[in-house]
């Protein structure tokens, strides 16, 4: 390797990767404004069957945070499960911190791992463990007068940082490097307090996170399913936003459905992974599903009325799955938060999933997702270990 010094070629990369991350968020939400149809809210009758608590739904703004607020909304549900009353969690607390560590492993890794404002469900539950949580109120991240996230320039200079110390001008590293890079984005995002008071009590991120929100970072599993890997088996999950490589659990694909469909009715609710960039998701229209018919091969009648009423789906297998994902069709981009289970006009099941793009579709930020969607494009997901049936759980050796 040293011979052909790949080193300039892989830093170059890492650089055009981490730039085109910056303005990931805004460019899905924009590929998705022509995925609706006119006459889909009056087409679909939905039916509630478990519609389980969670707390409003909230705006990530113009940054890649999705994998936050869907992991803090659920451990907002996590509290409430536990009869606890529930507390907006600071999302940028947990981005924050997980944005230092993210630094720490591009440079350890020579620049050759991913950067951007992306992450994954763990992140939360991993940042929660070592930094603790702090509520909404107390850090929101928005500390240069905007009243939403907008990341870009800050993670311009982010990976402007980074960049220069895996150039290592200096031939060695210097300890400093860290509270620079720190130091840029605390300028944007605001320091974290050391303590701060919290319904007339002092506490710590550490203190409140154990106090206050007290769940056990211990009792939660990510899971996924993939057929090259054993099945009931952990897996190193490779999409570029597992930055700290951090292990799943594999089951079969039908167990995907099977172990949501537990965790709903047992009154837990489950972080959601998946590819939203697809001709059969509609954001405005709050309706995912599988078309039974490619894209390209539907006609213009057909593609316009994709999301009036409940459509038939294509069947969704191991194999499938597997070759979507190996050939870039299934993707790693974006988190929600699984709350629910409904029925439409005909009985079919769909998940009811809380977004955090605000309130401003047809169901006021929710959505309704098929359980073929899911099985198909989810990259994992994430849930208390009690949700887990008790079979798989013992197959799982949990």
């Amino acid at each position: 390797m040293n011979k052909f010094n790949f080193k300039p070629l892989i830093l170059a990369t890492a650089l055009l990767c981490s730039a085109n991350f910056v303005n990931a968020q805004d460019n899905l939400v924009n590929s998705l404004k022509n995925n609706q149809s006119a006459k889909s809210k009056e087409s679909f009758k939905f039916t509630d069957v478990i519609n389980l608590a969670n707390t409003p739904v909230k705006n990530q703004g113009s940054s890649g945070t999705c994998w936050s607020y869907s992991t803090n909304s659920f451990l907002e549900s996590e509290m409430i499960k536990a009869g606890k009353t529930p507390v907006p969690l600071s999302q940028i607390f947990s981005a924050r911190n997980a944005y230092v560590e993210k630094g720490k492993n591009y440079v350890r890794m020579h620049g050759a791992v991913t950067l951007g404002d992306g992450g994954a469900l763990h992140d939360v539950i991993n940042m929660y463990r070592k930094y603790g949580a702090v509520p909404q109120s107390v850090y929101t991240g928005l500390n240069y007068g905007t009243t939403v996230n907008k990341f870009g320039e800050m993670g311009e200079i982010m990976n402007g940082v980074l960049a220069a110390v895996v150039k290592n001008p200096n031939q060695t590293l210097t300890p400093n490097w860290e509270k620079a890079y720190t130091a840029v984005i605390d300028s944007y995002l605001g320091e974290v307090p050391k303590s701060f008071d919290y319904n007339g009590k002092k506490y710590t991120p550490q203190s409140f996170a154990k106090e206050v929100v007290g769940i056990n970072p211990d009792d939660y599993v990510e899971l996924s399913s993939f057929n090259d890997h054993p099945y009931y088996s952990k897996f190193t999950l490779l999409v570029p936003d597992n930055w700290s490589f951090d292990q799943v659990y594999n089951v079969k694909v039908n167990e995907i459905t099977d172990i949501i469909d537990n965790a709903l009715k047992k009154g837990f609710t489950v972080a959601w992974a998946t590819d939203v960039s697809e001709k059969g998701f509609s954001y405005k229209n709050g309706v995912a599903f599988v078309p039974e018919k490619p894209f390209e091969q539907m006609s213009a009648d057909e593609k316009a009325t994709m999301f009036d009423g409940p459509k038939p789906e294509m069947e969704i297998t191991e194999v499938n799955r597997q070759e979507a994902f190996n050939n870039y069709q299934t993707t790693d981009d974006h988190g929600m938060h699984i709350v629910g289970l409904a029925k439409d006009q005909n009985g079919k099941e769909y998940y009811i999933v809380k977004n955090s793009w605000g309130e401003t579709n047809d169901y006021k930020g929710y959505l309704y997702v098929t359980k073929n969607f899911v099985k198909y494009k989810t990259t994992a997901f994430l849930l208390n270990k009690s949700g887990i049936p008790s079979d798989v759980r013992k197959k799982l050796s949990i």
